[in-house]
């Protein structure tokens, strides 16, 4: 029985290894070996030279700007609501129908905004009705955030709304009958002990948005330009694989060190709890 119990371990961690090594460490080197190679296939330090000039510098700022502004408010958003659902009647179908968008192609949801927030969309339809006029909303800074948060903000509430469900009752009735007020319970007892749920979520958004491209290029009209914007342009316009593998290095490093930051940030927090 043991000897079958290891065998099977054996070819499980084997068959995960391959996986790993195929679709994980071996793209990673691809992108880093191709970083090294300028456009006519020279072997250079030319593209990491050229990314700490103020264009890329520029670039790499604005997408931690958007990505800090789009996780920002799907937060403010997110854990008012995940700790709503938590309190509702049905919380398992309201639950349901916020993830259910996550399900629908990017694409269409993006070509559907195009539609809301075009000149002759609803939402200038509506604003004619009450007065106001029509307004340029696509194509801005706003569009593009608020359509960013509209997709990103389920994955933003799920793990929030698991945290809350796993928060033991009894301590906030405790926390209460001491006499502590609403807002001092939500402070010292239920959003400390939430807060691997707000790391979780804060990982789950920040790090796709600093790689956004398609948004970008929809609904921002391409007045708002990311890494992932610049990969896509390098690989597909310019075909400089090279420089588009030196963006992605530097992408892939950032979203290391965001995961660090907000491991290091759950772990003092729990050593402070």
């Amino acid at each position: 029985m043991n000897q079958t119990n290891q065998t099977a371990k054996t070819v499980y961690l084997t068959t995960y290894w391959i996986w790993i090594a195929l679709f994980v460490i071996a793209p990673l080197v691809l992108v880093v070996y191709y970083s090294f190679f300028d456009i006519d296939g020279n072997l250079s330090l030319e593209n990491y030279q050229t990314f700490f000039t103020s264009t890329y510098l520029s670039m790499t700022l604005s997408s931690f700007w958007y990505a800090f502004l789009i996780t920002f408010f799907s937060l403010l958003v997110g854990y008012p609501t995940a700790y709503l659902l938590t309190k509702t009647k049905h919380k398992q179908l309201w639950l349901l129908l916020i993830l259910l968008p996550s399900w629908i192609n990017l694409l269409l949801k993006a070509y559907a905004f195009l539609g809301i927030f075009g000149t002759y969309g609803i939402t200038n339809q509506f604003l004619e009705a009450i007065g106001i006029g029509t307004k340029q909303i696509l194509f801005t800074d706003f569009s593009f955030v608020f359509v960013s948060v509209y997709i990103f903000i389920p994955f933003m509430i799920l793990p929030i709304y698991n945290a809350i469900e796993k928060l033991p009752p009894s301590l906030v009735y405790a926390s209460r009958d001491l006499g502590a007020s609403n807002w001092t319970t939500f402070r010292r007892v239920i959003f400390p002990l939430t807060l691997d749920g707000v790391k979780s979520g804060i990982q789950i958004v920040f790090i796709p948005a600093l790689s956004l491209f398609m948004i970008t290029r929809l609904i921002a009209g391409n007045r708002v330009i990311t890494l992932g914007t610049a990969i896509e342009q390098q690989f597909l316009v310019t075909q400089n694989w090279g420089m588009g593998s030196t963006i992605a290095v530097f992408l892939i490093l950032a979203m290391v060190l965001v995961m660090v930051i907000t491991r290091d940030w759950g772990a003092k927090g729990a050593v402070r709890r």
